[in-house]
Formats: structure tokens, sequence, C-alpha cells
């Protein structure tokens, strides 16, 4: 019997989910892929690591909804019509790899639609972070060094981005409760305690199996 978890972490930007990701995935004794995606289908494909970090968490400027949906059984005609260069292509890539480190072992993952891409795996336990405007704007001005207005407009910025994206690939919504496990808000627990309420929430979930 397979026992393997992947545990995938969403996040509004400045809520601390990379960081909560990262304890839960050094407490747990697993390794966290976030950016290493990225790393690692450039060196699968040969392709430079800059075009997957230039279409990162971005939805393709084509039209081409669904291809995430129709992910691993793809419908090889419109593939033939997507340039290897395309959003589209690279976001193929990159579910390729999630796919192959799932079939391997337990992983957290950050971000890249890995809880859809992941879906049909037994162990699978989605969550997301999200965390009071306030907080997070002040955690993006400790971590980044920049203003209050600078910090509001980014997380404005990426939010829409990851939530475009997150919605194109996999036609749910970014961020609604339906869509994941749980949904945390990090400000009422903080850091250290979002992350052991999760633990507790997954040794329910084994305990239940």
């Amino acid at each position: 019997m397979d026992n393997s978890k992947v545990i995938c972490f969403g996040r509004q930007l400045g809520s601390g989910g990379r960081e909560i990701a990262e304890k839960l995935a050094k407490k747990l004794d697993l390794p966290l892929y976030d950016k290493e995606i990225l790393a690692l289908a450039a060196k699968n494909t040969g392709l430079g690591r800059e075009l997957f970090e230039n279409a990162d968490e971005k939805a393709s400027p084509n039209i081409f909804v669904g291809f995430a949906r129709s992910y691993p059984i793809v419908n090889e005609s419109l593939i033939m019509q997507e340039s290897p260069l395309s959003n589209n292509a690279l976001f193929k890539f990159q579910c390729e790899v999630i796919t192959q480190i799932a079939s391997k072992g337990s992983a957290v993952f950050v971000g890249r639609c890995a809880d859809f891409i992941l879906r049909d795996h037994p162990g699978l336990f989605s969550v997301f972070i999200c965390g009071n405007n306030k907080d997070r704007i002040e955690r993006l001005c400790r971590l980044r060094g920049i203003s209050m207005e600078e910090a509001i407009k980014t997380i404005k910025k990426i939010d829409k981005q990851r939530s475009t994206y997150y919605k194109y690939y996999t036609d749910k919504t970014w961020g609604e409760a339906s869509s994941y496990n749980v949904c945390i808000n990090s400000s009422v627990l903080g850091i250290d305690g979002t992350v052991d309420a999760i633990l507790w929430l997954l040794e329910k979930k084994e305990a239940s199996k």
C-alpha cells in the first residue's frame, strides 16, 4: 500500500505561505519544491531556466483554456499548435516534473497548480494560506525593504496574476475554500501556529483512513 503524501500549498503574497510550507516540510522531513520545479523542468528539457521563470505562475496569452484539465492525456493536435516556448508548453513541462516527483514519494509543493495536477493522488492534502491585509503588507515591507505603497501595489499585482493563472489551468477559483482541503488565515495563528495546525489536520486525516 502506498502511504506517500503530497502536500500542496496555494498562498496569498505576504501571507507567509512559503515559510509555512518550508517549516512543515522540515518537521515532516520531506523535500520541498517551489522554484526547484523550474530548475528541474529546465534541466529535463534543455531550455533555459529564465524561460520558465518568466512564465512562472502566469497564464498564457494564447486562448488555450483547459490545457491542464486534459493533462496527462493531452490532445496532440493542440500541442502541435503550441510553440515549445509558449507558456502552455512550459506549463506542460512543469506538470511532468511535478507528476514525476510525486510518483517517487512524499513531497511538499508550493504553487504552480500542483494541487490540481496531483488531484488523483491518494495522499493529496491541499492547503491555501491567506492573511489579513495589514499583516501581509507589513511582512512584504519587512522582507523586501519596500514602502507600504509599493507593497500594496505588488500584492494586488501578484495575487491577481496567481488567481488568473490558477483559474486558467484548473477552471477553479484561487483562494476559494471549495478548491482546497483546508484554508487557513495565518494572521490568526501566526506562522508556527499555522504549521502546527496543519500537522494536526494531517494526523487527523491519517487517523481517519
